[in-house]
Formats: structure tokens, C-alpha cells, sequence
């Protein structure tokens, strides 16, 4: 891959939060409500392919960060009535200090070890989400009121039951994300998680410390992914407990895997094409799921890097 200049890199990105921003003013209601729950659910992925992509850890537990992140937002707001903000801020350390713990015990092991472990853990917090069903609400889940779902900001008072600034709030979460990610992956450190993927015993003699630079990974990609947890819990007023399953620690992976891994625009991109692929083929059959997969297995087959990791290949070696 050849390097671009910083100014080209960030214009591309910019240039896309720009027209995701026009569409707000353009897109039909029920297509409004749907890319706010794109990218929300994008950041989720975001925070996967920080560690699948860049770091080539395949985890299957990272749906228990979205859920970190989920219920700590939801349930401060619901059982102890915290503001947004705060209940959001609550949300980004549960997952951060959940993946610190999660991380300094998988990481002992690499490889499928690894994704075992990962998916061992996540099964574990699902079990207590569902043990502790007085709290959490159990299979059923809770549903949060939208008079607690209220957005002070100097006097003002934004609604985020309102489609507008549900779409805004989505928007300005996807696009900060979007640009730590892409000064992450552009920085030093962001080169040494790519040194690890490709060869880690070499980044070891290079003297690189990279069990603290995978551990640093590891919790940035939990705090992403329980920021978007938390965002989803206050911008749709529901959490649950299938969350938290297993189906919802796969769905990032095949997101990034369709968009492009190690592709900063990837996750956007994979979790789009997923979400009206769906749409799209459940409007005509019930066996819309028949078709997906066929879809799937087509794009495998012929981008086996993905959409945007296709297009980088073959056309614009700079892409970030």
C-alpha cells in the first residue's frame, strides 16, 4: 500500500461525513431512522476492525464491550436517572475497564486460543445479564423513557427521540471515531499494530514491547465498541440481552470482513451493504436470508478483501 499526504487521507474522510451529513436533509424518514442506526452500529464495527484489522486478533467476544458499554449507559440512566452525558461517559469506561481485565487474561493466549477465550468470556456476560434479571431486565430487556433520554447542552434541551437529532447525534459519534481511528492507524502506534499482525516475533526484535501494545488495542477497541453500545442505548431507548449473545460478536466480523479489514471507511461501508441487502431481499421473500448468503458468497468470491480492501487493491493503493 502506498502512503498518501495527510491533507488527501483527511479530505476523503471529511469528504464522507459531509455527505452523510447532506443526506440528513434528503433521505426519506424510514431511511433516516435506518444510517442512524448504521452508524451507530458502524462505530461498533470501527472498534472490531481496530483489532481484527490492524492487530489480526480475531476475537468472537466483543459483543460483551457493546453490551458493557449498553447496559452501563441504560441502566445508570434507568435505575439511577443520570443525565446523557454522563450515563454515555459511564457507558465508554464500563467497556474500557472491562476490556483492560478481558485483554490482560486473553492475551496469554494467540491464535484460535484467542477467539475461544474471547467468546468464553462474552458467554459469561451474558449469563449474568440474565442472572441478574431484577437489574438488567433478562431476555426481555428494558425500555428506556424518553424524558430520560434528553440532551442538555448550554440551556438547551435536545430530544433524542427526535429523528433529526437522533441522525446528528449518530453523525457527530461516527464522525469522531472515525478520525481518532484514522490518526490511530496513521500514528506510530498504529504501525506497530501492523508490525504485530504481519510478523510479531520480528516486532519483539525490533524491541517493541507488543503484548502493551496489544493490551492498548484491546481497550481501544472496547471503549469504541462500548461508545457505540452506549450511543445505541440512549439514541433507541432499548437494551437487551441478545446484545450480548454470540450472533451480535459475529455480525462485526462479518461487517469489517465485507467492507475491507484495515480499512478505516471499511466498517461503514460492510455494515451498509449488510443492512440493505437485508432490507432490501426481506421485502420480497421470507427466505431473504437464502438470498444474503448467496450475496455474501459472491462478494467473497470475487472481493475476497472486501469492498473497499478490493478497491485499494486494485485502484487506490493510498487508501488509509
Amino acid at each position: 500500500m502506498t502512503d498518501a499526504s495527510p491533507a488527501k487521507t483527511y479530505a476523503l474522510h471529511i469528504g464522507v461525513i459531509a455527505l452523510l451529513f447532506v443526506l440528513n436533509f434528503v433521505l426519506p424518514d424510514y431511511h433516516q431512522g435506518l444510517f442512524a442506526r448504521i452508524m451507530a452500529l458502524a462505530v461498533f464495527a470501527m472498534g472490531y476492525n481496530l483489532l481484527f484489522g490492524y492487530v489480526g486478533l480475531l476475537s468472537l467476544g466483543h459483543a460483551m464491550f457493546f453490551s458493557a458499554g449498553l447496559y452501563g449507559a441504560g441502566l445508570t440512566v434507568y435505575h439511577l436517572g443520570w443525565g446523557v452525558p454522563e450515563a454515555f461517559v459511564a457507558g465508554v469506561a464500563c467497556g474500557a475497564l472491562l476490556a483492560l481485565v478481558v485483554g490482560l487474561l486473553a492475551l496469554r493466549t494467540s491464535g484460535v486460543a484467542f477467539m475461544i477465550v474471547t467468546m468464553m468470556f462474552a458467554q459469561v456476560f451474558y449469563l449474568l445479564i440474565l442472572y441478574f434479571a431484577a437489574w438488567t431486565g433478562g431476555d426481555q430487556g428494558l425500555v428506556i423513557q424518553q424524558a430520560a433520554r434528553t440532551l442538555n447542552l448550554g440551556g438547551a434541551a435536545l430530544d433524542l427521540t427526535d429523528p433529526t437529532v437522533r441522525y446528528m447525534s449518530a453523525l457527530a459519534l461516527f464522525s469522531v471515531v472515525l478520525l481518532i481511528t484514522l490518526a490511530i492507524v496513521r500514528s506510530r502506534f498504529g504501525r506497530v499494530l501492523v508490525a504485530i499482525r504481519e510478523n510479531e516475533e520480528r516486532t519483539k526484535m525490533l524491541g517493541y514491547d507488543t503484548v502493551a501494545n496489544k493490551l492498548a488495542a484491546v481497550v481501544a477497541s472496547g471503549a469504541i465498541c462500548a461508545a457505540s453500545g452506549a450511543a445505541y442505548a440512549l439514541l433507541f431507548g432499548y437494551i437487551g440481552s441478545s446484545f450480548a449473545s454470540v450472533q451480535y460478536s459475529i455480525l462485526p466480523l462479518l461487517w469489517v470482513l465485507l467492507g475491507g479489514a484495515a480499512t478505516a471507511l471499511g466498517p461503514l461501508i460492510g455494515t451498509l451493504f449488510m443492512y440493505y441487502v437485508t432490507d432490501i431481499t426481506s421485502g420480497f421473500t421470507s427466505a431473504y436470508l437464502l438470498i444474503v448468503g448467496i450475496a455474501l458468497i459472491l462478494l467473497v468470491l470475487f472481493a475476497p478483501k472486501g469492498i473497499l480492501g478490493s478497491i485499494r487493491q486494485r485502484w487506490l493503493g493510498w487508501l488509509p
